[in-house]
């Protein structure tokens, strides 16, 4: 429903970040509305639905992923899972926390590309 209904009216909306990356076995260019939050060196994503998410295994697979976030492209790198004692050490303090009850253990925590 998220990649039929949501995603497609979010990426036209134009408020959220989009994250760009290519399918790990099709080689095609996806757009993914995320929230993305600047951390130092880079961004941290709230993994909702888990790092078994096509989105999160194509950014790891391909190694990083461009975000259009606030009306500008950044190119990112170097994704790895992070835990959440390492994603709220680096969340900034007005972050509201994803409730406990949604089970939220894993974060994808990505580099932005020198330049």
């Amino acid at each position: 429903m998220n990649k039929r209904l949501f995603n497609p009216r979010a990426i036209a909306g134009g408020k959220w970040p989009v994250l760009t990356h290519l399918g790990r076995f099709s080689g095609a260019t996806y757009r993914t509305p995320l929230d993305a939050y600047p951390v130092d060196g880079g961004y941290l994503f709230i993994l909702v639905y888990g790092s078994r998410s096509d989105w999160v295994q194509n950014v790891l697979a391909a190694g990083g992923a461009r975000l259009r976030v606030a009306g500008r492209e950044v190119e990112l790198t170097a994704p790895r899972l992070v835990g959440e004692d390492e994603a709220f050490q680096c969340l900034p303090a007005d972050v509201a926390r994803p409730p406990k009850l949604l089970r939220i253990t894993e974060f994808l925590r990505m580099d932005l590309v020198a330049g």
